[in-house]
């Protein structure tokens, strides 16, 4: 009899992974998850859900709309992408992964009912979520877009209300090549009458934005045109954007600044669904604080161990990681405590934009993560010298955080990032 791991290699390869081998993975258009849904009995047809897209934050956004439901008392099914440790952390309920047993019977019922359609990994999961979730009987879903929108395949649903977090340029390749055509792209889960929040403002994508929405007669709420944050040391102010005046203050355990504008995103959200759900119970600054321990979410600025501090953050495109260059500073307990990276990228990222952002007093330690889109070490590192980086390379992860971890003294810091991938194969090595 096969075990869990076994099968579980059997799936990933009769369904190609996007996050694993790029673009080949990638199906367009929505024929096959329908079909899909059609031979399962369309499950997500009795789900109450909130749907997220976006460049960066999704993931976070979901995890705080879960943490939100939850703490109102709700049954709360959330799906997310990709996965860092384990597959089932893509598919929760209550921040509890889908059991090993779902995950064999599913696959045992339905793997050869699906063969003649040769689905991609990502649509055989989302039907596995759906259902799940509908199995479960959960007050509500949270799901998350896997790569783009319009064509991805969640975008089955009618949902209570699309949240659309940001836009930059990601998977040009296939999203587009400039902000509006990827906005497009996201804007395609817009639905009619349904309400959508923005995130963050862009003067690029929000015309695009309006467009949809007219179109769809769906109300539009700009979160960072309606309110602005004030952070004091965790005590974060919201504020209304015109008059400045506080509208909400609640306490954030999250160090790095960027989750302080997917709260912001979260807060808009949440006051919508106070609305249309005619919540009465304020729960919001709840499920910011409790957002981890309701969900489960790791990998967003996580730290690992201490002396020497040692964190890590998925975090792999442009946005990100000018970000991140900026929040480690404050990560260090002595002005003098030297800055570790581990550091590893995938192929299609946009190296030469990327590299420039990395500071030049960090010490880089870099590697390849054990997947076919991983970028060798040896040419990512002659790219990054050309950049007057210092830098030495490693074949695997592992071997990466070793030798950080010899060369840093206790007062240093360890930053693990680059790739979902390299974080991934980092906790699973510090774990075991």
């Amino acid at each position: 009899m096969e075990t869990y791991n076994e099968i579980l290699e059997r799936i990933f390869t009769a369904y190609p992974m996007y996050h694993k081998v790029g673009s080949a993975a990638y199906k367009e258009g929505l024929e096959n998850i329908v079909e899909l849904l059609e031979i399962i009995g369309n499950p997500q047809r009795n789900l109450r859900c909130v749907h997220v897209a976006g460049t960066n934050g999704k993931g976070s956004v979901s995890s705080f709309l879960s943490s939100y439901f939850q703490e109102l008392g709700y049954k709360t099914g959330l799906f997310t992408s990709p996965h860092l440790v384990d597959f089932r952390e893509r598919i929760r309920i209550n921040g509890t992964m889908i059991p090993v047993e779902e995950v064999l019977a599913f696959f045992d019922e339905y793997q050869e009912k699906f063969a003649h359609l040769e689905p991609s990994f990502f649509e055989i999961t989302t039907a596995l979520a759906f259902h799940y979730f509908a199995k479960q009987k959960v007050d509500f879903a949270v799901i998350e877009v896997g790569l783009g929108g319009r064509l991805d395949s969640t975008n089955v649903i009618t949902p209570l209300l699309s949240v659309i977090t940001n836009i930059s340029l990601e998977h040009t390749q296939l999203l587009g090549d400039t902000i509006a055509k990827i906005a497009y792209e996201k804007a395609g889960i817009i639905k009619d009458k349904v309400p959508v929040v923005i995130g963050e403002y862009d003067p690029e994508s929000f015309p695009v934005f309006e467009d949809v929405a007219h179109k769809h007669d769906a109300p539009l709420f700009p979160a960072n045109v309606n309110y602005e944050t004030f952070n004091d040391r965790g005590c974060l102010e919201i504020r209304d954007k015109e008059t400045h005046k506080k509208v909400y203050t609640l306490y954030t355990p999250f160090k790095a600044h960027y989750q302080d504008k997917n709260i912001l995103t979260f807060f808009q959200a949440a006051k919508v669904l106070e609305f249309v759900l005619n919540i009465q119970e304020d729960k919001i600054g709840e499920a910011v604080e409790n957002m981890q321990a309701n969900t489960g979410l790791i990998g967003r600025w996580q730290r690992l161990s201490e002396k020497p501090r040692i964190l890590c953050d998925v975090g792999h495109n442009y946005a990100c990681l000018k970000q991140s260059m900026f929040n480690i500073y404050e990560e260090r307990t002595d002005y003098n405590s030297q800055i570790h990276v581990v550091f590893g990228m995938v192929n299609d990222k946009d190296i030469d934009r990327i590299l420039p952002l990395l500071r030049k007093e960090f010490r880089y330690y870099v590697c390849r993560a054990h997947i076919e889109r991983a970028m060798d070490q040896e040419k990512l590192a002659a790219k990054m010298r050309e950049q007057g980086l210092s830098c030495n390379t490693y074949p695997s992860v592992e071997d990466a955080i070793t030798a950080a971890k010899k060369a840093a003294t206790d007062e240093d810091v360890i930053f693990i990032t680059g790739s979902c991938f390299v974080v991934g194969e980092a906790l699973a090595t510090i774990k075991n």
